[in-house]
């Protein structure tokens, strides 16, 4: 990419779930000053920036996704003066750090809400969504829960339905209403002056609903194995027109500040995902890109067009970014197994665009089972086979008690293999998850054609290889994936020579013939041209 870059752009963003990282007080609940005691691990790691899942005060209905105070720390996560701390401490290292916006819906205990339903002329009770029964007195309209049941609660007091599109701890802000934009925008600034780096939105899309409140049709795709919650189509309570208009207003907030980031969790395909990038780049900076998490093959063609569709629908001068998990969805390894999730790390740092990391991805975490009498979240706890704490279990620092995490009764159980998964055993090994993906983030923050550079795919000749081209001035990289499970000769029609600075099982490097480059089952190579 030619020119200055923003900081965002050539960086790796890692995200901490803090309920799981570490915990510094014993009570088996992760804190801010546990992500400050482990800066140095990150730092050594190799990413850029953290992103926090929420720590504003909050019942914990959804674990913080519930917020109480948009201009707060929770005490379970510890005071201001320990996030000020951990940004100081972030900061100093050259780590950046994120938070996590959550604007569609607050807690039913913050005082809004409160306010909001305690009569039905209250000042408050348009900053959320109330509505009359039907005409039987059943709820307003068909729409689901994403967590199961009706979107709809009624309220006794006021004789009114209000609207959550999730738990029904979690009423739904009324984003039409400008105080409510105002109030969010002005907690946004809170934050900015403190010195954060971005925000991580959740569920932008979702802020505006159809102001006539039809029914969602049926989801005529819908079987019994998805969420009941996608049994209808999500017409009109997601995705709005009148949305973008205020995420250009959030932007604008955004850029009082500067180099600040926004980042929008939005779930789409990428020739609809782009479209939140702005007509003139205007709303987020980087709507994340989530179809790698929810591709249902995984294969060399697969992922080749879907990479080549996006960089073909991408508006001029936006910047692309990839993840490959997230709290809310199973973790790479339990998806994919783990020499594809090591083929999988190769692709995500290799790809142009913005990576994210998922905490503990670096090691090779799987999604821990759950018994049933141990399962917290409200999801799995409203959907039984839907939970998401087997991809939040806490984070594995050693072979000792508590993997390093709590002196105390970790609050989701422990992988059963945390004794040898973990970052001090890792560490001592030179061919481990870890030490892979330190090379990886250790490469890409070397090379220009890596963190910036642009990419040209290239064919195989072999159906189960997806290779291409980063390239900036005069330096390439070539990228080598075989998803398949047999050995190939790859006919890439190139007669250069190269040199492999990393491979998934870090037992490979000196010179190779790129006209005849061979790859051992679902190896990847990266290879300095």
């Amino acid at each position: 990419m030619p020119g200055a870059h923003h900081w965002w752009q050539s960086a790796v963003i890692y995200q901490i779930y803090p309920r799981s990282f570490q915990d510094s007080n014993g009570d088996g609940v992760g804190d801010l000053p546990g992500i400050t005691r482990r800066l140095d691990y990150l730092q050594e790691l190799g990413v850029d920036a953290i992103w926090l899942s929420p720590i504003f005060p909050s019942p914990m209905a959804d674990f913080g996704y519930d917020v109480a105070d948009y201009v707060g720390v929770d005490p379970l996560f510890g005071t201001m003066a320990d996030f000020d701390q951990l940004l100081q401490e972030a900061h100093a290292r050259g780590l950046r750090v994120l938070l996590d916006l959550v604007p569609n819906h607050s807690s039913d205990e913050h005082p809004w809400f409160v306010q909001s339903r305690s009569s039905r002329d209250n000042p408050y009770r348009d900053w959320y969504i109330w509505r009359d029964p039907a005409p039987d007195g059943g709820p307003p309209n068909n729409w689901l829960s994403n967590f199961g049941g009706p979107a709809w609660r009624f309220d006794e007091a006021t004789g009114q339905y209000y609207l959550h599109l999730f738990d029904p701890k979690q009423p739904d802000l009324n984003w039409r209403n400008p105080a409510v934009r105002q109030a969010i925008y002005d907690a946004m600034r809170f934050w900015y002056r403190k010195g954060v780096d971005g925000f991580r939105v959740d569920v932008i899309w979702m802020l505006i609903k159809h102001a006539d409140f039809p029914d969602n049709p049926p989801d005529p795709d819908w079987t019994p194995e998805m969420m009941p919650g996608q049994r209808l189509r999500r017409l009109y309570d997601q995705g709005q027109p009148e949305v973008h208009q205020v995420i250009r207003e959030m932007r604008a907030v955004n850029d009082e500040f500067p180099e600040r980031v926004l980042i929008g969790e939005i779930y789409m395909p990428v020739e609809e995902l782009v479209a939140y990038y702005g007509p003139a780049l205007d709303e987020v900076h980087l709507p994340f890109n989530f179809n790698l998490v929810t591709l249902r093959e995984w294969g060399a063609l697969v992922v080749r067009d879907l990479v080549d569709r996006y960089e073909a629908t991408l508006p001029d001068g936006a910047w692309p970014n990839w993840v490959l998990g997230n709290h809310d969805q199973p973790r790479i390894a339990s998806r994919v197994g783990h020499p594809l999730a090591r083929l999988a790390q190769m692709l995500l740092l290799s790809l142009r665009g913005t990576p994210t990391l998922y905490y503990g991805d670096e090691l090779g975490m799987e999604d821990v089972p759950i018994p049933p009498e141990r399962v917290v979240d409200p999801q799995g706890l409203r959907m039984p086979g839907f939970s998401r704490d087997p991809q939040r279990s806490p984070m594995l620092w050693e072979r000792g008690p508590g993997a390093g995490f709590s002196s105390g009764e970790p609050w989701l159980p422990l992988a059963a293999d945390y004794a040898t998964r973990n970052v001090a055993a890792q560490r001592a090994d030179g061919r481990s998850m870890l030490s892979f993906t330190r090379r990886l983030l250790e490469l890409r923050r070397a090379s220009m054609a890596l963190s910036l550079g642009s990419y040209r795919p290239l064919n195989s000749g072999d159906r189960h290889v997806y290779a291409y081209l980063r390239e900036h001035g005069g330096e390439r990289m070539l990228v080598a994936l075989n998803f398949g499970g047999e050995p190939c000769a790859v006919e890439l029609g190139v007669t250069a020579r190269g040199r492999i600075q990393a491979s998934t099982s870090m037992d490979r490097d000196g010179e190779v013939d790129l006209g005849a480059l061979e790859l051992r089952p679902h190896e990847g190579l990266l290879i300095r041209v």
